[in-house]
């Protein structure tokens, strides 16, 4: 039956948090419904309608749920807020700000207004008065902490508008109107600071979308020298548990070349999601002086949370990621970890009885993960001039840390950056532990970006990625013959071959991220101490007998490292390489 224009329905069936409803009306796909129990009404999202009958995913615990309990649908589908006052905020995977909410633990049913209603804010009109605009479009700007957020028409808002008025410069709430604008028909629409937006759609504002083809500087040697990423790139980061998957994004967090950093913990266990929230308000933003925690948001989702919510999580992280882009800001968007999800996926398919997949996992989990990585990229703006990026990197958490598990090769299909996190390197203290045989970068394959790169690190630069990469593999091929064959057993090449590797192993992809110098590389500075290394792997020496190969280069990894330790280009920097000078002259043949 109809009440309000609503559609509402009765609880028929009960698999914990799927609830299968009969309606008396019409109901869409993924339209949010709320089961009314006592006084708590429990959010849901519709994923399947079969006649009257409709399955409800609930973003609650289910307990105490009772057939004939009432449903009420809202006409919607799961939305998030957008408005100024999002950054710095904790929110759980439905938008609730948490800092809001009281107690220890969530009370079931309770929801919070993500933004605050109260604050003013310093407006500056963009627009005036005449203006031809549509949705995305720029009408004002106010400043969130140090970032311009853009006041722009609501992306729902179809055809071409005209402003037929705007406020003056001044301090307004989130919910003062700020612009009137009108169609080509006539009617006027009063805009405010606030628009909603459902979070499964993708926003759309933009011109054009090419392949990313500007370099992210990330500050981690291991990926930006040997598999860089793009801006508005896709990459993955799978590892077992323990390699460092968490340490390694609050890194990249912390030192890539972002406007703002959205962190999504999808079903993450809920000590690491709390070290976030007591880490990132304490760590300095080494781009900027200030707080991290002010051009950062962190969506919650921790796995003891109800599983549907684990989904949701994800999906309300990129769109406030695709909400910040449209203002031509750069975006990192990380997410930790979407095995978690891939597993509420299969979690829900089962309970709805579907055709399972490998390892149960839904049929389409492949197009699944595919759709949502394609919401990432680099966009040209509908204003002049103007782009912006989402660029995301995701963890998987294989079981036993096995990499050919579904999750892990249907996100390799998706992304185009694999940054496999070796466990025999992490138990080995090699941090970051990215394995640099087995991981890539599919953006060194485009013409544009190998053009981009060029310009920038120079002609040679790919020639010289590349080659670090043989001197690696042929440096694990020397190992393995030396494991086999002992070390008396192999010719003495093989012992300079395998330290060569070591050397580019210890100075170039082993990074101390507790040092402040050492923690971010500049790409000026990886690519001089790319062509150093180099240049003494390009070396011929002469040893008598193979214990002299490890006790030189050991000499020479010890100096290079006191390199990374210091300023770049700084006396003791120059030191430290006069004295691998002299060394190398003591060996030269």
């Amino acid at each position: 039956m109809e009440k309000n224009n609503k559609t509402t329905g009765k609880v028929v069936g009960i698999v914990s948090n799927l609830v299968i409803v009969e309606v008396d009306g019409p109901v869409s796909q993924n339209e949010i419904g709320f089961i009314v129990h006592g006084k708590e009404r429990l959010m849901a999202e519709v994923i399947k309608v079969v006649g009257v009958n409709v399955y409800i995913q609930v973003f609650e615990s289910t307990r105490g749920v009772r057939i004939g309990s009432k449903v009420e649908f809202e006409k919607h589908m799961l939305e998030v807020t957008l408005g100024p006052g999002i950054l710095s905020r904790n929110y759980d995977g439905l938008q609730n700000d948490l800092d809001k909410m009281e107690g220890v633990f969530l009370t079931r049913g309770e929801y919070t207004d993500p933004l605050n209603r109260e604050v003013k804010w310093d407006f500056k009109p963009i627009a005036a008065k005449g203006d031809r605009v549509t949705a995305g479009s720029w009408l004002g700007e106010v400043m969130e902490n140090s970032i311009p957020h853009k006041i722009m028409v609501p992306f729902k808002m179809e055809g071409r508008y005209t402003v037929k008025k705007i406020v003056e410069k001044g301090e307004y709430t989130v919910d003062d109107t700020v612009a009137v604008v009108e169609d080509e028909e006539g009617n006027e629409t009063s805009l405010t600071m606030v628009q909603k937006w459902p979070v499964k759609v993708p926003i759309k504002a933009f011109k054009h979308k090419p392949r990313p083809f500007r370099l992210l500087e990330t500050g981690v040697r291991c990926i930006d020298t040997l598999n860089p990423i793009t801006e508005g790139g896709t990459g993955f980061i799978p590892g077992a548990f323990g390699t460092g998957k968490t340490v390694l994004q609050h890194a990249i967090s912390k030192q890539a070349e972002a406007d703002v950093v959205i962190i999504a913990a999808c079903g993450e266990r809920a000590n690491e999601v709390v070290e976030i929230f007591t880490e990132f308000p304490e760590l300095e933003d080494p781009r900027t002086g200030r707080k991290l925690i002010e051009r950062t948001t962190i969506i919650a989702n921790t796995s003891n949370m109800p599983v549907a919510a684990r989904e949701a999580s994800v999906y309300t992280a990129m769109t406030l990621g695709e909400y910040y882009r449209s203002m031509g800001l750069k975006v990192l968007l990380m997410a930790d970890s979407t095995s978690r999800w891939a597993q509420a996926l299969r979690e829900m398919s089962n309970r709805l009885e579907e055709l399972p997949g490998p390892d149960a996992y839904p049929m389409d989990l492949s197009a699944v993960i595919s759709n949502f990585y394609s919401r990432a990229g680099f966009v040209y703006l509908n204003e002049k001039d103007a782009t912006g990026s989402i660029s995301f990197i995701g963890t998987v958490s294989p079981a036993g840390g096995n990499l050919k598990e579904p999750v892990t090769e249907s996100t390799r299909k998706a992304a185009r950056c694999f940054y496999g996190l070796s466990q025999d390197r992490a138990d080995s203290k090699r941090y970051p532990a990215i394995d640099p045989i087995d991981s890539y970068s599919k953006y060194l394959e485009y013409p544009e970006v190998q053009k981009n790169l060029a310009e920038n690190q120079g002609d040679e630069w790919l020639g010289n990625v590349l080659k670090a990469r043989d001197i690696l593999l042929r440096g694990k091929e020397a190992m393995e013959q030396i494991n086999i064959l002992g070390d008396d057993g192999v010719p003495i090449a093989f012992h300079d071959r395998f330290w060569k590797s070591e050397l580019i192993d210890f100075v170039i992809l082993q990074q101390d991220a507790f040092d402040k110098i050492d923690a971010t590389t500049s790409l000026e500075r990886q690519k001089y101490m790319l062509l150093s290394v180099l240049d003494v792997a390009d070396s011929e020496f002469e040893f008598k007998e193979f214990e002299g190969v490890s006790t030189f280069f050991k000499e020479i990894i010890n100096l290079y490292k006191q390199m990374n330790y210091s300023e770049f280009e700084s006396d003791e920097f120059k030191k430290y390489e006069s004295e691998i000078q002299e060394l190398m002259k003591t060996k030269m043949k």
